[in-house]
Parts: structure tokens; C-alpha cells; sequence
């Protein structure tokens, strides 16, 4: 027989899960843009600004945390964008990147 406190639990550990699988998609995301808006200072074609999006999302699965993503940027734009900016960069696109899931949520 379920009790309030296993109700509670249940309801917690499916947050939690929600919250996690947010976050996931809401880094990807942040991760593509940034490839695109890296690609773009970079003059990459369409085609080829795709694929490196691309590669900046496949970049942050080499370790836990933004650090990879950060050093795949950072290796690849010319030293006349800095550390700060590319950080600044990343942190409004991770919060544009949430504000359109939300928008496509309907929420």
C-alpha cells in the first residue's frame, strides 16, 4: 500500500528526472547555437556552419561540465574574441536556448 511519503518520493525522483532531461536538452541546444554564432565569425558557409555546430555538441560529451565545449571554441576562434566573451556567449545562449524549449513547451 503506497503512503503519502512513497507518493512524495515518486513524485520527486519524476522531477528530478524532468529537470535532468531539461537541462540535457537545453545544453545541446545552447551548444548548437554557439556553433552557429562561432560559425558565423568564422565565415563558414551554411553547409559547413552545420556541421560544426555539430561538432561543438558532439565536444561537450567528453567530460562532465562546459569546460569541453568552452576549450573546442576557444581552439578555434582567433584570439581577437576573448575567454570573457566566449564565456558571456555561452551563458546567453544557454538561457535563450531554455526560454525556446519553454516557448515550444507552451509553458
Amino acid at each position: 500500500m503506497a503512503t503519502t511519503f512513497d507518493d512524495r518520493e515518486k513524485a520527486f525522483e519524476a522531477k528530478f528526472a524532468h529537470d535532468a532531461e531539461m537541462q540535457f536538452k537545453a545544453e545541446a541546444r545552447r551548444n548548437r547555437l554557439l556553433g552557429l554564432w562561432a560559425a558565423g565569425l568564422l565565415g563558414l558557409d551554411e553547409a559547413a556552419a552545420q556541421d560544426y555546430a555539430r561538432d561543438v555538441i558532439r565536444s561537450d560529451f567528453q567530460e562532465a561540465g562546459d569546460q569541453d565545449v568552452f576549450r573546442k571554441i576557444r581552439s578555434d576562434l582567433p584570439a581577437t574574441v576573448s575567454d570573457a566573451e566566449i564565456r558571456e556567449k555561452m551563458a546567453a545562449l544557454l538561457a535563450e536556448a531554455k526560454s525556446q524549449i519553454l516557448t515550444e513547451l507552451g509553458i
